[in-house]
């Protein structure tokens, strides 16, 4: 009996849950035969957290074109990854936690021409974490700013799927796969997969894959929402509900993706936060084409 029947027959037992490392599939074979839309999944390597004091130390990018009937990836699988020397030494946490070492990075460079043409041929841009990748990226590369971008782990409701956490490793784990993470070309083969598998839906047409729902929800604009002046003892309040703290502008902000939401997002903020008494609130309305990245939506306030 060979390790694959092996496999099978524990995961056919209810007591055994059996993991398999992760192949990546460079061709996923044909598909419908009805319109595609080309995703770019990306993921970068760096020497910190500071897009504006750091650099990229490594950028990997999967191309494929996705079947806008079933949400899978169809066809070849395009692949870029380079090194680029950030021209400092790595701090020793990074290579810890990465494993790029200065010998590896000593004089290399991103190929911005290959770079420059693959996003161009992209219909949307793929992170998991888009909040932290874009603004490195566009930093580096403008042609990142003109493309439309999604996050995949604020774009999917992972708690929803049953899923008590939404970092990739884990969501991949609970699919039965492992693999060496923090190496950024792993990590997009990683999630490539993690995005074409079915998601729970309610949609009476069938199942619906990640890649499908972030291409969906990549075409409705999401408003921020700023709770200026929030008295200090509702923090705990505010943070319950999911708002997070800007440091640099000292504020509690959360996001929305309907009038209606933000409707019942203000009457929320003006009863519990605000305690009835009139407030200004701040919304920033970003499309895909500027969300996660470090410039700002087309802003205004609210009154309470």
């Amino acid at each position: 009996m060979n390790f694959d029947d092996m496999a099978d027959q524990l995961s056919a037992h209810p007591d055994f849950k059996v993991k398999r490392r992760l192949v990546p599939i460079l061709d996923f074979g044909p598909g419908t035969g009805g319109p595609t839309q080309r995703v770019l999944i990306l993921d970068t390597e760096t020497t910190g957290l500071d897009w504006r004091a750091e650099s990229i130390i490594e950028l990997a990018m999967l191309a494929v074109d996705v079947d806008m009937q079933t949400g899978k990836p169809v066809g070849e699988v395009e692949v870029y990854e380079d090194f680029e020397d950030p021209g400092r030494p790595i701090p020793p946490e990074i290579v810890k936690l990465t494993g790029i070492t200065a010998q590896d990075v000593k004089g290399q460079r991103l190929n911005e021409e290959k770079i420059k043409d693959m996003v161009e041929r992209a219909d949307l841009i793929v992170a998991h974490n888009a909040g932290f990748d874009r603004p490195f990226v566009e930093n580096r590369l403008e042609v990142f700013e003109h493309k439309a971008w999604a996050c995949s782990f604020q774009g999917i409701d992972w708690k929803a799927q049953g899923l008590g956490s939404a970092k990739l490793e884990f969501l991949c784990s609970e699919l039965g796969w492992f693999y060496d993470a923090h190496r950024a070309q792993v990590d997009c083969h990683a999630l490539l997969r993690v995005l074409s598998t079915p998601l729970k839906s309610d949609k009476p047409e069938g199942a619906v894959t990640g890649l499908l729902q972030l291409f969906e929800s990549s075409q409705n604009a999401r408003t921020v929402v700023k709770a200026f002046g929030s008295p200090f003892e509702t923090k705990d309040k505010l943070k319950a509900r999911g708002y997070r703290w800007d440091a640099e502008a000292r504020v509690w902000y959360t996001s929305v993706k309907s009038a209606a939401a933000l409707d019942a997002e203000a009457e929320w903020l003006k009863a519990e936060v605000y305690g009835g008494r009139a407030a200004r609130i701040g919304l920033e309305t970003q499309d895909a084409r500027v969300q996660f990245s470090s410039r700002s939506g087309k802003s205004g306030d609210r009154i309470l």
